[in-house]
């Protein structure tokens, strides 16, 4: 039999597109499917489809067992690698006009900066379609509750994108503290050498052209308005309160996931921050309220649980900070990643447990000086998809639906995300009261510079009033949440 070697230009162009970017879509064969019916796909909109928002449609793709039925996203040049790779979904620039037009789509997935989370999962809850929302979920403590209670109130399969939640090294760290195996832990320590984007630094006042394909109107969304600038679009918008949360926003909900989810931890009691400042030529500290700090410290402190019959001191260090080298471990071990740039400590009364970003490299270092490491893995024990499975398995759920087996299996669902994200911006409201000053005299006071307390059932500081205005944001006119 002769075989034709000739490749369709269309299926040329998405391979060497992907290979350019170092992703390969996994064919079907692979994974172990057979053919599937139209009707057993899941249709699935794409809203923020440049950057990680890329990644994550290939991932929810790969699987197999969907469709990318629409794209959309407010800058159409960054969204084009996505557009050439599924040229048959339905282009959309607004996600208001998307969830009116495609009636027939089952799920979404939302990654678009952090301020716009909440407003675009919301409205496709209420259109019943399953979401998922890369972390951190959402951009202020009341959205995250918001989504978690709506989540449950419209019975829909959600997941937050931690990808490290599900893999082996936060699975095996379960494992060993549910054996008693470094005793009961008092103390926490995670840190980052985030922001590697511009912090602390003036508002810009700058006018240039808008950049061509960008609806900008859109792209602000709720938040407040200000002019287009690069050191908004794209990335930097990390780094100003207005559109993001940080570097404990963006690197918190991967790094603090592994205690919280190992210790049970609930709801934060007391918070209290501290940061690093940029100074002027005579050496007094510029602020600038609009600019998240260059760095920052953060304790948390969690009640006892039944896991763990002990109050948690959590300290978050970033900006490049760390926590000095526990005596435990030999001065030549690398803490948390292997060039120690971020990791987790827990401190328990039998030893400490340590692992890197993801819940990577889990070790244990015991009082007796003996060191544990899991095993290496196996060829079978290995993800046979990228960022352990975490998308796929949302795609999964969510076609046996809400409350099914594999949806209670999911490991970031808004039933544990929305807790752990209120957590983490509990630190950002720590850090934004901080910086809360009043003129009296003729000099600033700063009486936001103290321990915070925290009524967690009622998002509530209860010992600084000024605090709660960071608890819930200001929507722009003519945007709300509800």
């Amino acid at each position: 039999m002769k075989t034709n070697h000739k490749t369709d230009r269309r299926s040329f162009i998405k391979k060497s597109t992907l290979t350019a970017l170092g992703i390969s879509i996994i064919p079907r064969h692979v994974l172990g499917r057979g053919f599937m019916a139209p009707s057993d796909r899941l249709n699935i909109a794409i809203v923020g489809a440049g950057g990680k928002g890329l990644s994550d449609t290939i991932n929810v793709y790969n699987h197999g067992a969907s469709n990318i039925a629409a794209i959309c996203d407010v800058d159409w040049s960054r969204a084009s690698k996505a557009f050439e790779l599924f040229p048959n979904a339905k282009k959309f620039k607004d996600y208001r006009i998307l969830l009116e037009d495609m009636k027939d789509i089952d799920a979404i997935t939302v990654s678009t900066p952090d301020h716009t989370h909440a407003v675009i999962t919301l409205a496709a809850m209420q259109l019943n379609k399953h979401v998922y929302v890369q972390k951190p979920l959402t951009h202020s403590i009341y959205e995250a509750r918001v989504l978690t209670e709506a989540a449950n109130r419209y019975q829909i399969v959600s997941q937050m994108g931690n990808q490290g939640a599900s893999g082996k090294g936060v699975q095996t760290m379960i494992e060993w503290f549910n054996s008693g195996i470094i005793g009961t832990v008092n103390q926490v320590h995670v840190w980052t050498n985030r922001p590697v984007w511009p912090q602390g630094i003036k508002t810009p006042t700058e006018k240039p052209a808008v950049l061509d394909g960008l609806d900008w109107d859109s792209w602000i969304g709720p938040a407040q308005w200000v002019d287009y600038h690069p050191l908004y679009h794209p990335f930097k918008w990390r780094g100003w309160w207005n559109f993001g949360t940080g570097a404990l926003g963006d690197m918190g909900c991967h790094l603090m996931d592994p205690p919280y989810r190992v210790l049970g931890l609930g709801y934060p009691t007391e918070v209290e921050s501290s940061i690093g400042s940029i100074f002027t030529q005579d050496w007094t500290p510029d602020y600038y309220p609009e600019s998240c700090p260059p760095s920052s410290r953060t304790q948390l402190k969690f009640a006892a649980t039944d896991k763990n019959p002990s109050e948690v001191k959590l300290n978050w260090t970033d900006g490049g900070l760390r926590p000095f080298h526990p005596e435990l471990i030999p001065a030549d071990h690398p803490i948390g990643d292997e060039d120690s740039s971020n990791g987790v400590i827990m401190m328990g009364d039998k030893g400490i447990m340590t692992c890197g970003t993801y819940g990577l490299n889990p070790k244990i270092y015991l009082n007796t000086g003996e060191l544990i490491k899991p095993t290496a893995l196996t060829d079978d024990d290995k993800p046979s998809l990228p960022e352990n499975g975490h998308q796929a398995k949302w795609v999964e759920a969510c076609k046996d639906g809400f409350g099914s087996k594999k949806h209670k299996s999911l490991t970031s669902s808004f039933d544990f995300a929305g807790p752990l994200t209120e957590s983490i911006l509990m630190g950002n409201l720590a850090i934004r009261s901080y910086n809360y000053r009043e003129k009296i005299g003729n000099a600033f006071e700063y009486p936001g510079r103290k321990k915070l307390l925290w009524d967690g059932i009622h998002m509530k500081i209860t010992n600084f009033e000024p605090a709660n205005q960071f608890v819930k944001r200001t929507y722009r006119e003519g945007w709300k949440l509800d």
